[in-house]
C-alpha cells in the first residue's frame, strides 16, 4: 500500500514475513555491488533511506551518497562496468546544495555534492537512515533508525520495525535518536508537511548531461550565467 507524504499514522509494530526479508536481501545485494565498486576506487559512500532502515517495498529505490566533493570522472570510471544510464545536475532551490545524480540500472542512483556541503545538508541523508557498505549483507542485525516520507520514525526490531509518528515525539528526541542536528528535523517536518498540502513544486535546476559533458564544466557554465547559483557556489568555496 502506497502512503502519501507526511501522512503520519498511529504507533505500530510491523513484522516482516519471509518475502520481505528476501526483498531486503536482494536490494542490499544490488547496493553492495555498487558500494564495492566505489569503495574499491577509494570513495567513502553510504546507502540511505528505506534500504538502510529495512522497511523496503518492491518499488523502493537504491540510493547511495558520496558525502564529499570528488572528481566526477573518477566516480563515473568506477561505475563504468555497472552501466550508467543517465546523469543530471540538480539543485532544489537557489540556496540549496548543488548535486550530481548518476543513474544506474535497477532504480539505483549515486549522489555526490559538487560544492562543499554544510553539516545540515549531510544530516538530510542521515535523517532518513544511512549505513555504510561494511556489513550491508547482514539484513537482520545491521539496520538503522531513520524517518520515512510519512514522518514516521522507523526503529528496527528483531522481527521487523516499530513506527512512531513524529507528532508523538519532540524534535530534540528524534535528533538524538538518529544522531543528527535538530535543525534538520525541524526542516524536514516543515518541508514534507508543506509538500503534502501543495504537492511537489519542482526543483530550481534539473539539468541532464550529454555524453560528452562533465559535471564540473556544466556547473561552471551555470555559475557564469546564474547569479544566484554563483553566490551559493562562492559562499561554500570561501569556507
Amino acid at each position: 500500500m502506497r502512503h502519501k507524504t507526511a501522512t503520519m499514522g498511529q504507533p505500530c509494530e510491523i513484522i516482516y514475513d519471509k518475502s520481505h526479508w528476501e526483498l531486503l536481501k536482494t536490494f542490499r545485494g544490488l547496493a553492495a555491488s555498487v558500494l564495492y565498486a566505489l569503495e574499491h576506487a577509494g570513495f567513502e559512500c553510504f546507502v540511505y533511506g528505506s534500504l538502510a532502515r529495512g522497511d523496503v517495498s518492491p518499488g523502493s529505490d537504491i540510493d547511495i551518497i558520496i558525502p564529499r566533493v570528488v572528481q566526477s570522472f573518477r566516480v563515473e570510471l568506477a561505475l563504468d562496468d555497472i552501466g550508467i544510464t543517465s546523469r543530471k545536475l540538480v539543485q532544489a532551490t537557489p540556496s540549496a546544495l548543488v548535486k550530481a545524480h548518476v543513474h544506474l540500472p535497477q532504480k539505483t542512483m549515486v549522489t555526490f555534492p559538487l560544492i562543499q556541503p554544510t553539516e545540515r545538508e549531510l544530516d538530510f541523508y542521515a535523517f532518513g537512515g544511512m549505513i555504510g557498505g561494511k556489513g550491508l549483507e547482514y539484513v537482520t542485525n545491521n539496520r538503522v533508525l531513520g524517518v520515512n516520507k510519512r514522518l514516521m520514525l522507523i526503529e528496527p526490531t528483531a522481527e521487523g520495525h516499530a513506527e512512531t509518528p513524529l507528532s508523538d515525539l519532540s524534535p530534540g528526541l528524534v535528533a538524538k535518536k538518529i544522531g543528527v542536528g535538530q535543525e534538520i528535523v525541524d526542516e524536514r517536518i516543515r518541508v514534507l508537511q508543506r509538500r503534502a498540502k501543495v504537492g511537489t513544486t519542482g526543483v530550481y535546476i534539473d539539468r541532464p548531461l550529454t555524453q560528452d559533458e562533465g559535471f564540473e564544466a556544466v556547473l561552471e557554465q551555470i555559475t557564469a550565467s546564474d547569479s544566484l547559483v554563483r553566490r551559493r557556489v562562492k559562499n561554500r568555496r570561501r569556507r
